[in-house]
């Protein structure tokens, strides 16, 4: 959507959303908002865990709604997970509610980036690089399909890729600063407050 008053970044794990997101949001004068810590925030526990007790589809539950939700306030940039793109409701509305930034990235990088992370649930076994490139089939081009802009993160550092992405972003985003009242984040809140509850795992009998 252009213009718009946000900003929305998509694209696979390791490719920087969260910290060339934070350094964007600065520049453009915008309010971070990080989903996967949303989700993580409602629930009071990590995506591991969720992705432990509850499995991969109802997480996915969990991540469309409080898409959903963040993606109705304005003046906001909101980093996704990489899977977010996965279902149909989740790029349809972030192509209607926002300028959609697709940060791309090779799988040698993201193996690079992301050999000390233990935190990504998909990312357990012993092939990382072959779950990496299934994904990357999977789901590129569904980045592709909903972005308004592709950039390549590349091996520069995130000051490096905000510092190209502001000029870029300068010529093809028309952003629109909204009116304070629109800035109060009600829908994110009460999403986040309403978030059902964990269930707890099952424990062996003593």
């Amino acid at each position: 959507m252009n213009p718009s008053s946000n900003l929305f970044l998509i694209g696979p794990m390791g490719a920087g959303k969260s910290t060339v997101g934070r350094k964007l949001a600065a520049r453009f004068g915008l309010r971070f908002i990080d989903l996967d810590n949303e989700i993580e925030r409602a629930t009071g526990a990590s995506v591991n865990l969720i992705f432990e007790i509850e499995g991969e589809a109802q997480f996915r539950d969990r991540e469309s709604r409080l898409l959903d939700a963040a993606s109705k306030l304005e003046g906001i940039l909101l980093a996704t997970g990489g899977g977010a793109v996965l279902r149909l409701e989740n790029r349809a509305r972030l192509q209607e509610r926002g300028f959609v930034l697709y940060l791309q990235t090779d799988v040698d990088t993201q193996l690079t980036r992301l050999r000390r992370d233990n935190k990504r649930p998909l990312l357990r076994g012993p092939n990382p690089e072959e779950k990496l490139l299934l994904m990357s089939a999977i789901r590129n081009p569904l980045y592709q399909s909903c972005a308004d802009l592709a950039f390549l993160t590349g091996n520069g550092s995130a000051k490096q890729a905000a510092e190209a992405l502001v000029i870029l972003l300068r010529k093809q985003w028309q952003q629109i600063v909204p009116e304070a009242a629109n800035l109060m984040p009600c829908e994110l809140e009460t999403a986040v407050s309403t978030e059902a509850l964990l269930p707890q795992p099952n424990l062996p009998k003593e």
